[in-house]
Parts: C-alpha cells; structure tokens; sequence
C-alpha cells in the first residue's frame, strides 16, 4: 500500500491535514487557464504518481478533496496495464454534464467522464480509455438531481442501495465521505442526510475490499476538523485491509 496525496478540490490547494500520512504527495505547479486545464496538469502527475505505485505491484491509496482525482487514478491504472471496473460509494451520483448541471459544479461529473461523457479536458489529458458502463457500480447515490437519475435509469451502470459487491475483474474502489451520513459526517462540502451511518458503511468496505480484486482505491474527503474523526476511521480501515 501506497498512500499518495492530491491536495486539491479541483484546482485549489488544501492545506490539510490528511487522515493518512503521505508517502508521495501530488502538487504540481498551476499555471492561469480554465479551471479544466488545470485541474488536467494536476490529473497528469496524479496519473504518473498512480501508474507508477501499480507497476511496482502496490495498491495505490489516493488522498483528494474532491471526486475528479478519480478520473486519474483509472487512467493511472490502464496505464499500467490494467482494464478496471469501478465500484464507486458516494451520496451524490456524479453523472452530470455541462449540459444538466444546474449548479454547474465540476466534481459533479466525474462518473459520466470515466464512461465517456462530459468536458473531455481531463480524461484526454490523462489518455483515459472510457470504462463500459456495465463495468461501473454506483452505491447508495441517494441525492440525485432529476437528469442523473434519468441518465442512470437509460444507463447500464448499476446503481443500488449501499452494499457489498462481488465484481468478476479488477475494481478500482472510490469513496466520497459524503456517502456517510451527515449526523455522523459533520462538516463536509456537500453534506447529505438520511444515508448510512459510519459503521455500516465501514462494515460494507470491508467486505468490498475482502471480496474483490482491488487495484487501487480513492478516498474523496474534507480537511476540517469535524469531518476529521469520519474521515480518519474510513482510511485506517483501507490501510488496514490492504
């Protein structure tokens, strides 16, 4: 295991702290561009940073403040050689486009990039080769706007109810600390009630990570100290169970 830190929510640096110590940390230099541009320069030397932990045959574990850091652990992956699925845990269903985003939020999109939709700045910067929907599971997603669900609802990603999935190839698993509950998830950006609480949700990643072949995980998670204790107890579980 491979702890590797993108201190970014998109393309704004976070001072920290992180719930795990860093073995590498991910901060290139930004230059002025669109926020895609460079959030693709840090995507590119996430990527590298990725590949290069899963060659050496170490599951890479990436630390980021948002969800688009996904779209270059998969790319990191296939580059070293591997064709993954995705399960993917999260309040929120990350399918939207320029297109359907009301809010126009940027870390609202990054399952509709991995499956071959939305802005293409960062997925064709990082060579990101699309995943077949089919190959993508989507747990919990219980906030969606009505064009996620109805993009779901035509798609072949599977979407279910928080729980442990048994997937036939290698899985790169990606976790939004906003899946857990807000009662016991204080503090986030993006806080959703009524989902579940921090231990079913431990309990599910635990046989997530028992179950299946996975390659690489990313962990989507705030800094404040509120949210620290959740955030916390979720990475010493993948530690744990590498």
């Amino acid at each position: 295991m491979t702890v590797i830190v993108s201190p970014f929510h998109l393309d704004e640096r976070l001072a920290g702290p992180w719930p795990l110590q860093a073995d590498a940390t991910v901060d290139p230099v930004l230059s002025e561009g669109s926020p895609w541009e460079r959030m693709a320069v840090i995507a590119t030397a996430l990527r590298d940073a990725v590949a290069d932990v899963a060659r050496a045959g170490t599951v890479p574990i990436v630390l980021s403040g948002d969800c688009v850091a996904s779209l270059a652990v998969v790319a990191g992956i296939q580059a070293a050689g591997v064709e993954p699925s995705l399960v993917w845990l999260d309040a929120h269903g990350d399918v939207q486009s320029p297109e359907t985003s009301a809010s126009g939020y940027l870390g609202g999109m990054p399952i509709r990039q991995l499956v071959g939709g939305a802005n293409r700045t960062v997925p064709d910067a990082v060579g990101l080769r699309p995943i077949d929907e089919a190959d993508v599971v989507l747990l919990d997603g219980r906030d969606l706007d009505p064009p996620e669900a109805a993009f779901l609802a035509a798609s072949r990603i599977r979407h279910l109810p928080l729980q442990p999935v048994v997937v036939p190839c290698p899985v790169v698993l990606h976790v939004d600390l906003d899946v857990v509950d807000e009662q016991d998830a204080p503090g986030l950006l993006f806080p959703v009630a009524d989902g579940p609480s921090l231990d079913m949700v431990v309990a599910v990643l635990q046989q997530l990570i028992e179950r299946n072949d996975v390659v690489a995980i990313s962990l989507a998670c705030t800094t404040s100290e509120r949210s620290g204790p959740a955030a916390r107890r979720i990475a010493d579980l993948l530690v744990a169970a590498d």
